[in-house]
């Protein structure tokens, strides 16, 4: 410790870390700091996503390496419930706080909480969704990676003390870092914290996201080797004929992915609704068995899988299943594959809904891969045209990525350098866009989004809805208004109206619930009426207003009845309780306040 004093000239006593920040200021100015940063960002976020491959492969290793491929094993039954129920008790009896899932508690953090994120979150998403997914549970790996990254980033930022906007950095940051990592993907990083986390660069930050991709890529590339994730060999190049094919399979692409929106979003909902954890672990470990018994190739991320159907084989739709005996029958796997495209949304809506912690990136792809693969296969079979099972598997990826997340560029850049796919750069781009488009028609927001969207919490690029987004009402409120009882009498009014400031009077019981608003220019005329005090009652002059802010409306929805109500203060409500008011002038000087905020940085 060191002793200093303090602008009041009392000595307190200095910290070490207290001390670090004052050099910092000194020494080092913040755009140096944040290239500092992003290097020990991306360096922990790659050895993040280092941990959390690595746990995940050993256990599934450990479980299944004994199975044989021509006979189903029973053990499928179990191994998924045994991951979740693991995962919950560390949830409810170690961690005791809600873990949240991956990419949408990011944007929440982002918009909601001045993008703090919870010191838990730095490693309970990997021990969470390494025994999800290496027990089976049919999701993916990149949301808890990118989670943990962006809470790394979160606290690192608290610790020392950066404003919001820093923060926010350096959550993409970390976002981009684990991306990089996981995938060994560093420019598809760049462009998913651009398009997805929503992070708005100046050219100061975009160094500091170039060298935390980086500095993520590098640290995988060192334990995992620099080949691509997925291994393709082009086998056919792109032709012009094949055009319209790619427009047709794009349009499907769209179609899949909404259908992955909409059933995510149900199953969500039913499991919802079951408020016993233990009954919604045994319901869906028992759906998530049958599944994964059935049909092997559901077990966790898919990774096999998706190698597999670029190299254009199938064998995982039929080994260790109690379909092997049909492994010759072209019209059976190909029905089947499009049987496991159906099915695995239902997997991985089946895995989060019971408890389980993982992403949706790997199950997209995962459906892609086999819609590509179906597609080709299908139109060969009917002597419909004479197209690629390879490169469709390729693009299929690309295609339910941008409709899934509403991310076009991340899905183009993505499949090309996880692949090595790079002479496929324009069906890539063709079915991303198509796809997109087709899935946007149907669905505003992403499967990430929608729900913030909904509650009005998401940030987006358009500048004005970010800034009201992150204005909190019940700092806004002004309590300063005199309030007066139902029963009260027009000489207890009078008495109020001479002693406050204001012109507004909300009506309020002993119990805070609110029951109208007096106005003095409308009881004026009778203010001087003393005839009038004792037997005219407040309840009789006041009236109840057609614009009432409860204080929970996201702050959008608050200006927008500013702007059609015409109105300069508004009443706030809270389950029917009287708070205080809002005041245009309030709301539009913070809105103000913050922009410059943002500008200067």
């Amino acid at each position: 410790m060191k002793i200093v004093l303090n602008s009041q000239g009392y000595m307190v006593k200095q910290s070490v870390l207290e001390k670090f920040i004052n050099w910092r200021v000194k020494h080092i100015s913040d755009q140096q700091f944040m290239l500092i940063l992003s290097v020990l960002i991306g360096l922990s976020v790659g050895f993040a996503a280092v941990v959390i491959k690595n746990s995940v492969h050993f256990i599934s290793h450990m479980l299944t390496s004994g199975f044989t491929i021509q006979y189903q094993h029973y053990l499928y039954f179990a191994y998924p419930a045994i991951g979740i129920f693991a995962a919950i008790l560390i949830i409810k009896y170690v961690i005791k706080q809600n873990v949240g899932h991956g990419i949408p508690s990011v944007l929440y953090a982002k918009s909601k909480t001045n993008g703090l994120i919870k010191p838990h979150n730095m490693y309970s998403s990997i021990i969470t969704s390494a025994l999800t997914v290496g027990f089976g549970g049919s999701v993916g790996l990149e949301g808890p990676t990118v989670a943990t990254g962006a809470a790394i980033g979160s606290n690192v930022g608290r610790v020392l003390r950066l404003n919001y906007k820093q923060i926010t950095s350096l959550l993409g940051f970390a976002c981009a870092g684990a991306m990089a990592a996981i995938f060994k993907a560093p420019i598809t990083a760049i462009v998913f914290a651009l398009e997805v986390i929503m992070l708005d660069l100046t050219m100061s930050a975009l160094v500091p996201l170039l060298t935390a991709s980086v500095t993520a890529a590098l640290t995988s590339y060192f334990v995992f080797g620099m080949q691509a994730l997925y291994t393709f060999v082009l086998k056919d190049e792109f032709l012009l004929k094949d055009v319209p094919y790619y427009i047709i399979f794009g349009i499907l692409a769209g179609f899949i992915s909404v259908y992955f929106t909409k059933m995510y979003m149900s199953i969500g909902r039913i499991f919802d609704k079951i408020k016993i954890w233990q009954y919604k672990l045994l319901i869906g470990g028992i759906i998530l068995g049958i599944l994964v018994f059935f049909f092997p190739s559901l077990y966790g991320e898919g990774y096999e899988a998706i190698s597999a159907c670029l190299r254009g084989e199938y064998s995982y739709v039929y080994d260790n299943s109690i379909f092997y005996a049909f492994k010759d029958n072209v019209v059976i796997i190909t029905g089947l594959i499009m049987v496991i495209v159906l099915l695995k949304v239902v997997a991985t809506s089946v895995t989060f809904g019971s408890g389980g912690i993982g992403g949706i990136f790997a199950p997209s792809l995962f459906m892609g891969v086999n819609t590509g693969l179906f597609f080709a296969k299908a139109t060969n079979f009917l002597n419909l045209g004479n197209i690629s099972e390879t490169n469709f598997a390729l693009v299929g990826m690309a295609g339910l990525i941008a409709g899934v997340i509403h991310a076009p560029l991340t899905a183009i850049f993505l499949i090309a350098e996880i692949t090595g796919g790079y002479a496929l750069f324009m069906p890539l781009m063709i079915v991303s866009t198509i796809s997109y488009g087709t899935a946007k028609l149907f669905s505003a927001n992403s499967v990430y989004t929608i729900q913030l969207a909904k509650r009005g919490e998401l940030l987006t690029h358009h500048k004005d809805k970010a800034l009201l987004a992150l204005m909190k009402i019940d700092s806004l409120i002004e309590t300063n208004f005199t309030p007066v009882k139902p029963d009260a009498t027009l000489r207890d009014l009078v008495e109020v109206i001479s002693n406050s400031p204001r012109n507004l009077f909300p009506v309020v019981d002993e119990q805070k619930n609110f029951h109208g608003i007096i106005i003095m220019d409308q009881v004026r005329h009778i203010m001087f009426r003393p005839e009038l005090y004792d037997t005219t009652y407040v309840r009789n002059l006041m009236f109840t207003p057609t614009n009432i802010v409860d204080v929970h409306d996201p702050m959008e929805k608050v200006a927008g009845k500013f702007q059609h109500s015409g109105k300069f203060n508004l009443v706030v409500l809270d389950e029917g309780k009287y708070l205080g008011f809002v005041s245009r002038a309030n709301v539009f000087s913070k809105y103000r306040e913050m922009l410059k905020d943002f500008s200067e940085h």
